[in-house]
């Protein structure tokens, strides 16, 4: 897939953080992108900066069946097309299994699971279901990107929610792109390591620095637009299907 005026993508989590990020490349790559989030005020502002006829925002809970189908049709409506779509959104739902008062609730597990998992597949055969209908582009008719975290290898002490929806991206990712194989639309995860987020930046500068010197080379968090970086070179090579991509700087994270 050339980044041009010939990709549509829809991004989740698109009106900030790594979402907003890729809405920026491909945007001025040439591309169209419908941001999917849930922050009305920062929709706004991200379509305001990308431009109108760039891009277009559109309300979304991606754990809503309903909400999504009628959303991504919307979405390939207004831009004339859906080749692309990118899973951002994300919630940390940490917390101990056994807390100091008592148990995780388990409504705190599950919708942690609901948005990063759930969310995640309901996204992606949402658009593979408009996908499969696209005219063949040397056989590939869509590509598929979603968004784990080096938490499903090396999980801390907190993250048993967490881990346990990202891990489970990464073990959908093959299934699904040996399932969609036969439409030609690929599926990828990357597994980022410590970025940059508005979660980053609400952080003590000590804090900052202390998650930045636990990371090998090079010694500091990671810039969305590296991420987005990574996107664009999935969407780019074709020969890319089926594996997630950990970017994270050689980060192995400690227990706690």
């Amino acid at each position: 897939m050339k980044l041009d005026n010939s990709v549509a993508a829809v991004v989740t989590g698109g009106a900030s953080g790594l979402g907003l990020a890729v809405a920026r490349h491909l945007v001025a790559h040439g591309g169209k992108v419908a941001l999917f989030d849930i922050n009305d005020e920062k929709g706004t502002a991200a379509v305001a900066e990308l431009g109108v006829g760039n891009a277009l925002y559109f309300r979304t809970d991606v754990a809503d069946e309903g909400d999504v189908e009628v959303n991504v049709a919307a979405a390939r409506s207004a831009m004339g097309g859906l080749n692309a779509a990118i899973n951002c959104a994300g919630i940390l739902g940490a917390g101990r299994v056994l807390g100091r008062e008592a148990p995780m609730p388990l409504q705190q597990f599950s919708n942690t699971v609901m948005v990063n998992l759930i969310g995640s597949f309901n996204v992606a055969k949402a658009a593979a279901h408009l996908m499969q209908h696209n005219e063949a582009d040397e056989g590939e008719r869509g590509v598929i990107v979603n968004t784990a975290s080096i938490a499903a290898y090396e999980g801390q002490i907190g993250q048993a929610a967490y881990s346990a929806s990202k891990g489970g991206v990464v073990a959908m990712t093959l299934p699904m792109a040996r399932e969609l194989a036969r439409f030609g639309i690929r599926v990828m995860t990357i597994a980022p390591g410590i970025f940059w987020t508005p979660m980053v930046d609400g952080m003590t500068p000590e804090v900052q620095a202390s998650l930045a010197a636990s990371i090998p080379f090079p010694a500091r968090l990671g810039q969305p637009a590296e991420f987005a970086n990574t996107v664009a070179f999935i969407l780019g090579n074709r020969y890319l299907n089926g594996e997630t991509i950990r970017l994270d700087g050689a980060t192995r994270l400690a227990p706690k």
